[in-house]
């Protein structure tokens, strides 16, 4: 009757069947309508957001388990490092627990961990079959309830998941696929542990191909009392996050991880392609985990994105083994990770996506030969950051510090910074004499017209320099949000031909004449080779910025500079102390010694860390100013005052100074 159209399904009368015979006659009344049947001639089907998806099957590996209904799915038909391979898929006409959100204290739900944790021990780094059918528009806001009216939503793409040749499970229904190879539906398989509920759909809503399956298992998981239908909670575990704890919290913890060589640990998140969370079941803690001597581009930089998808493929979510040698002043643990019985950094390192550290010390570090000929294989082909590798080049402390081939220049020091650093100008090159030109050419007197002109972050603009009220060419660092309103509003610049930086307002900024564009900024950031400066913060930082600011700011006084090394580590110009750094040993003609030594001897600097591996000529550099250390030290001068400081490490810094009048 319901067939045929000559009769209406009743909701109250019909609760008094089983399940099953309940579903068939839903089903027929159904039909009906979607043929129109006699009574259901008329009928209009109630608007729904959800749209089938056809025809858009495909094969992949799952990398990510973001929730126990979604998971990430690497597309194999498309090439590794597409930023459309990774595909996001919510299971089909199934909701679990949530897992809540960390940032807004939301604790998951009860059965959202073991749902999540079932299923990344199903899918994880496991061929898939993937059979789209729906999406459905939802409010980001409201998250997965739709949003009828809403303007801010998103589409999310639904589907049923197949496993091939699953472990034996009398909880699965398998069927025959076209290879006859046996296969589990994930969502079944999840319902039927009880670790998701079957959304019921309201009438021509799309739903999941294997609807009726997934109310079956249902009914069995209810009946067995499984999982969520189950009187009781799962046991409460309690994490301890040591990512947003503090550096000493995270220190005091490294004993605790080091009582075992190697331990099992799942790799929860990429946070950079060295750089991972990771939780280690055995003491419930969650850690930042880095590994000892490599370093991959940081973020934003060239070949950061494919590092990351990368370990992605590798390692996202799997069982891993580590093995943890220290911590580092931000909290990480530096150590080894393995995958498989294999050193997971290796693969970086043949890939050209990283660096080796070898002033780390490799013969701390377990596998270090396979590193070294992993690094060495992807130089002499030359693949991705080694493209333009040259003999010679050496890497350091995990930035790009490479030898330079010595050149003396004359120099005029235009800018001091704290911390040793300073800018300089050479004297030899013409292009700020033409550029001084063009900028008296030029008419500034007229003030700008508000919102004609509007300078942003990193724009190159003329601005007014408030010591001596000359133009120069300068970069915005910082610039009110929005549309300027006020002459008054405030710009931090970076003064790219002389390294100052200052807050001007809107009157003194010009806009830029397109031939003062073609030249770079002429300022070159450089610091003393060799030697470590303190910072202003530290102990005689102060001091030894006074210094430098006395000697070399003293007039147009000219200075040699001999480049010694380079360090590229600084990325992206974006202010005053960034990008390039030259390493030079600066001669004052008149004394006819070098600022390096004079400020050893003063005691207002120390030299670097040795290395274990060091060129014949930053080693006879470091033997020349090593006496003059020596004698600062035996006379007690300077940060000497009080005997032997702590020795130069990477890993801890000096202590800082605290301020007067304050405990």
């Amino acid at each position: 009757m319901l067939i045929q159209g000559l009769a209406k399904y009743v909701e109250w009368s019909a609760s008094l069947r089983e399940d099953d015979a309940k579903r068939r006659l839903k089903n027929a009344e159904l039909q009906a309508k979607k043929n129109r049947l006699r009574m259901w001639t008329n009928y209009v089907p109630p608007a729904t957001n959800s749209k089938a998806i056809h025809d858009q099957n495909f094969t992949g590996k799952v990398i990510e388990v973001a929730s126990g209904d979604c998971i990430v799915v690497a597309d194999d038909s498309l090439p590794f490092g597409d930023p459309s391979a990774e595909r996001r898929v919510n299971l089909s006409s199934i909701r679990c627990p949530k897992m809540g959100n960390p940032r807004r204290d939301e604790k998951p739900a009860p059965y959202a961990r073991e749902a999540k944790e079932f299923l990344r021990n199903c899918l994880i780094g496991r061929q898939v079959q993937v059979s789209m059918e729906y999406s459905r528009k939802v409010s980001v806001a409201d998250g997965p309830a739709a949003a009828a009216g809403a303007t801010d939503l998103r589409v999310m793409d639904f589907g049923s998941v197949f496993l091939f040749n699953p472990a034996k499970d009398g909880d699965v229904t398998r069927s025959a696929a076209g290879n006859q190879q046996a296969r589990a539906n994930i969502a079944e398989l999840l319902v039927a542990r009880g670790f998701a509920n079957v959304i019921r759909h309201r009438d021509f809503e799309e739903r999941s191909n294997y609807y009726d399956a997934l109310l079956a298992a249902e009914s069995r998981a209810i009946a067995g009392k499984k999982g969520m239908h189950s009187a009781k909670d799962p046991p409460v575990v309690h994490i301890t996050d040591l990512l947003t704890a503090s550096a000493k919290k995270a220190k005091d913890f490294l004993p605790f991880l080091q009582r075992n060589r190697r331990m099992t640990a799942v790799v929860e998140y990429v946070l950079s392609g060295h750089r991972f969370k990771l939780y280690i079941p055995k003491e419930t803690c969650s850690i930042a985990f880095s590994f000892s001597g490599v370093r991959c581009p940081g973020r934003d930089e060239q070949y950061s994105d494919e590092a990351i998808a990368l370990m992605r493929q590798k390692i996202m979510q799997r069982d891993v083994e580590i093995e943890v040698e220290t911590v580092d002043r931000t909290g990480t643990f530096l150590g080894t990770l393995w995958e498989a019985r294999t050193n997971v950094a290796v693969a970086l390192l043949e890939a050209g996506l990283a660096k080796l550290q070898t002033s780390f010390g490799t013969d701390r570090i377990p596998d270090s030969h396979l590193l070294v000929q992993a690094e060495q294989s992807a130089k002499m082909k030359k693949l991705k950051i080694w493209e333009n590798y040259v003999e010679g080049e050496e890497v350091f402390n995990g930035s790009s510090v490479e030898r330079c081939q010595k050149e003396e220049l004359k120099v005029v020091v235009t800018e001091v910074l704290g911390g040793g650093q300073f800018y300089v100008q050479s004297v030899a090159d013409q292009k700020m004499a033409s550029i001084q030109k063009q900028l008296a050419s030029i008419n500034l007197q007229e003030a700008p017209v508000l919102g004609a002109f509007n300078p942003k972050k990193g724009d190159i603009v003329l601005a007014q320099f408030s010591a001596d009220n000359s133009w120069n060419r300068a970069m915005i660092v910082n610039a009110p949000r929005g549309v300027v309103e006020s002459s008054d509003d405030k710009f931090e610049v970076f003064y790219i031909d002389y390294g100052n930086q200052e807050a001007v307002t809107f009157n003194q900024l010009r806009p830029i004449d397109p031939s003062l564009l073609s030249a770079p900024g002429v300022a070159q950031l450089c610091s003393l080779a060799y030697v470590k400066v303190p910072t202003v913060e530290e102990d005689y930082g102060q001091e030894a910025a006074f210094w430098l600011s006395e000697h070399l700011l003293s007039g147009p006084k000219e200075f040699r500079a001999i480049s010694e090394e380079r360090d590229t580590s600084g990325g992206k110009v974006k202010g005053q102390g960034t990008g390039t750094i030259f390493k030079v040993t600066l001669i004052d003609p008149e004394a006819d010694v070098s600022i390096n030594a004079t400020m050893l001897q003063d005691g207002l600097a120390r030299l670097e860390k040795r290395r274990r591996w060091e060129s014949k000529d930053r080693q006879l550099g470091m033997d020349e100013l090593e006496k003059f250390q020596t004698g600062a030290r035996d006379k007690r001068l300077g940060m000497w005052e009080y005997g032997d400081i702590e020795s130069d490490d990477e890993e801890s810094a000096p202590p800082l100074r605290k301020a007067a009048g304050k405990h």
